[in-house]
């Protein structure tokens, strides 16, 4: 699938502590879709080193879209949040919260920071497999993204 902004493959960061959700996540979205580019971290510190484009990030693309996890060690998905959305060079990349948690204050606290949508894991493997291509389907094929 091309990023119809650019025409360009699309570029996705994963951001996932689990082994499995990370591999079920990578599956989903490689399924049908060739041009897809998944660059999957363990946690948030990775993160931000490569979206920042530090040390062997250096020559990292910028992604088209971040699907985040809440609850990670070293920095957990609301710290990375805060950091991408208070970066002006990383504040329109969108943010997908995926998560096993469905509680409130988690989800106030995500969209209070800015998170483009707050999406609970299903525990089902084919739910979780539908959930994550919808995420796919709605952000590269029905809204328009910025350039980069």
């Amino acid at each position: 699938m091309l990023n119809g902004n650019r025409g360009e493959p699309i570029e996705i960061l994963l951001v996932e502590d689990n082994t499995d959700d990370a591999e079920m996540t990578i599956d989903a979205l490689r399924e049908g879709r060739l041009r897809n580019r998944i660059t999957h971290v363990e946690d948030g510190i990775e993160a931000m080193a490569y979206l920042r484009r530090q040390g062997k990030y250096a020559g990292a693309a910028r992604p088209d879209l971040i699907l985040l996890d809440l609850h990670m060690p070293r920095m957990n998905g609301r710290e990375v949040l805060a950091a991408v959305k208070e970066d002006p060079e990383l504040k329109r990349i969108p943010v997908v919260m995926m998560t096993l948690s469905k509680d409130e204050q988690d989800v106030l606290a995500a969209y209070n920071l800015h998170v483009n949508c707050y999406v609970t894991k299903p525990v089902d493997i084919d739910q979780f497999i539908a959930a994550v291509k919808s995420i796919e389907h709605f952000w590269f094929s029905i809204v328009k993204l910025p350039a980069a």
